[in-house]
C-alpha cells in the first residue's frame, strides 16, 4: 500500500508536467489501481493521441475494471477513432460490465458508425448491455433527427 501511495505521489508530479510517455508506460503496470488511474490521466493529458493506447487497454487488459475504465475514457474523449476498439469490446468482451460501458461510450460519441454494433448488442445475453445499447441507439436517433451533436447529446448518450 505504501508503494502505491508513493507511486501515486510520483504520478501527480508527472501529471502536472503532462508527461504522456510516463502514463503510457503505466498502463501496463502490475497494479490494476495504477493502470486504472493511468488510463484516466492519459485520456486527460493526451486527448486524441490517447485513443490507440487506451483502445489497447480496453481490448487486452486482464482486469475488467481497467477495461471498463478504458471504455469510459474513450467515450469521454468523444473521438470517432475510438469506435473500432469500443465496438470490438461491445461484441466480444467476456465481461457484461465492460460490454455495457463500451455500448454507453458509443452512444456518447454519437456516430452512425456505431449503429450496427449497437443493434447487434440488442441481442446480448446481458440485460444491462441490451438496455445500454437501447439508450445509445436512442441518442443516435436523436442526433440524426436534429442533425447536430453538442453537450446535450454527449451527456445523454448513454
Amino acid at each position: 500500500m505504501d508503494n502505491r501511495l508513493d507511486l501515486l505521489t510520483e504520478m501527480e508530479r508527472h501529471f502536472d508536467n503532462k508527461d504522456e510517455e510516463y502514463f503510457k508506460n503505466l498502463i501496463n503496470h502490475k497494479d490494476y489501481v495504477i493502470r486504472t488511474r493511468a488510463v484516466c490521466i492519459l485520456a486527460d493529458i493526451s486527448g486524441e493521441k490517447a485513443i490507440d493506447p487506451i483502445g489497447q487497454v480496453l481490448l487486452n487488459d486482464t482486469d475488467q475494471l481497467v477495461r471498463h475504465e478504458a471504455a469510459f475514457s474513450l467515450g469521454q474523449l468523444g473521438y470517432t477513432s475510438g469506435i473500432d476498439a469500443l465496438s470490438k469490446a461491445v461484441l466480444n468482451d467476456q465481461s457484461f460490465f465492460v460490454r455495457h460501458e463500451a455500448a454507453v461510450a458509443l452512444g456518447v460519441i454519437g456516430s452512425e458508425e456505431a449503429r450496427n454494433t449497437l443493434e447487434q448488442a440488442l441481442n446480448d445475453e446481458s440485460e444491462e448491455v441490451r438496455e445500454s445499447a437501447m439508450i445509445a441507439l436512442a441518442n443516435l436517433d436523436y442526433i440524426a433527427h436534429v442533425k447536430r451533436t453538442n453537450k446535450f447529446t454527449t451527456l445523454t448518450g448513454g
